[in-house]
């Protein structure tokens, strides 16, 4: 593997455009640009249609797999969807990039504002800024699965869901429950 080091956002041309026969640091990086663009027209040139994703943020409705994992096209889709709508401004920077030739490790950013509803939690309006590592693995320069590593009690924590932090919280989650059942 070559480590490759950019410490700001790497950036593909569009991820739409993802040329043939790409090698699989660019693959990655059109792999997250989908993501940030939330370009789902890439999504049947980046993804192999046995895609599976493992992320602990994954949920057991609305997206096609058990909880923590995310299956196939549609499911990404799905998922990216679910993401971007609690978190609107869902934004991956890739930190660090080591590729192969048939797997790729990039340490990324992640930043969000909690502006929408996530499974039961409505808005909180906080900010979340962690990191965390994704591994690609790829056959015929197409993502076949995706593993993601995060601490998700950094995640929690920011957005004041860990007790005691959650007690503060409490009048603007039951607002936001009275508000979503109306």
């Amino acid at each position: 593997m070559t480590p490759r080091s950019n410490p700001g956002a790497r950036r593909a041309p569009t991820a739409g455009r993802v040329p043939a026969n790409v090698g699989p640091e660019e693959t990655a990086v059109a792999y997250v640009d989908m993501w940030n663009e939330r370009d789902y027209s890439a999504v049947p040139r980046l993804v192999s249609e046995t895609f599976v994703m493992y992320d602990p943020a994954a949920p057991a409705e609305g997206v096609p797999g058990p909880r923590g994992e995310v299956h196939g096209r549609a499911g990404l889709r799905q998922f990216v969807e679910f993401v971007t709508t609690a978190f609107p401004d869902f934004e991956i920077t890739i930190l660090d990039l080591l590729a192969g030739e048939d797997l790729v490790m990039y340490e990324v950013r992640l930043t969000m504002t909690h502006e929408g509803p996530l499974g039961g939690v409505p808005p909180t309006g906080r900010r979340v800024d962690v990191r965390g590592v994704s591994v690609l693995r790829l056959d015929g320069g197409v993502v076949t699965e995706h593993r993601f590593h995060t601490n998700t009690t950094d995640v929690a924590e920011q957005l004041g869901l860990t007790f005691p932090q959650v007690i503060g919280q409490l009048p603007t989650l039951l607002l936001g429950k009275v508000r979503s059942s109306l």
